[in-house]
């Protein structure tokens, strides 16, 4: 059975109180801002899911990628893969670096002044779903006594993981965007 694990980065849990207004405020905890993934028909609704349990052994899988940047240790992990790193250098963290055929997520660099010394590019991708998560978290909202504004809960078309798709968009980053970092500027003052 599958169902919500995460919803604003809150687990899915009875017993958290506050439901009503978590639901509301569409917070993002990851991204200290409103939840960016919005539902097509109404902008102006945050769908919030951040984690499912999937498959007949409950499996929790992460859906958003904003639930990868929790407490940044992200970041932190990276830091080993600046080979270049000396103690004394600035660490910097870039978002959303165009390059060509779109952007990498981030760059973490290793700065002294202002030349680049060493970077890694981090590129975030969580697993895409096929159907619709939004009946399954109306659902949830349902049994945690939050009012909805639909009726699809009643909706009982599955949600599913789309694992190929996951597998080819990743695969395709990994080979068009490391070869883009050439033109990375070196300089800050180069950056804009």
């Amino acid at each position: 059975m599958s169902s919500v694990a995460e919803l604003f980065g809150n687990p899915v849990t009875p017993t958290l109180a506050g439901w009503r207004d978590i639901i509301a405020e569409q917070n993002c905890p990851y991204i200290n801002s409103r939840c960016y993934k919005v539902r097509k028909s109404a902008p102006d609704v945050s769908i919030g899911t951040c984690a499912v349990n999937y498959g007949r052994r409950d499996d929790l899988l992460v859906i958003c990628p904003a639930r990868l940047l929790d407490r940044r240790q992200i970041f932190v992990d990276c830091l080993q893969l600046l080979t270049n790193h000396e103690p004394g250098n600035e660490l910097h963290l870039i978002a959303e670096v165009p390059v060509p055929g779109g952007s990498v997520d981030y760059f973490l660099v290793s700065a002294r002044g202002e030349r680049a010394r060493d970077f890694v590019g981090i590129e975030l991708q969580t697993l895409d779903t096929t159907g619709a998560v939004w009946p399954e978290r109306q659902r949830t909202l349902r049994n945690l006594g939050v009012p909805r504004n639909d009726d699809e809960e009643n909706n009982t078309k599955p949600f599913g993981i789309n694992w190929k798709m996951t597998a080819k968009t990743i695969l395709m980053q990994l080979h068009h965007k490391p070869e883009s970092t050439e033109g990375i500027p070196r300089r800050w003052s180069d950056e804009g």
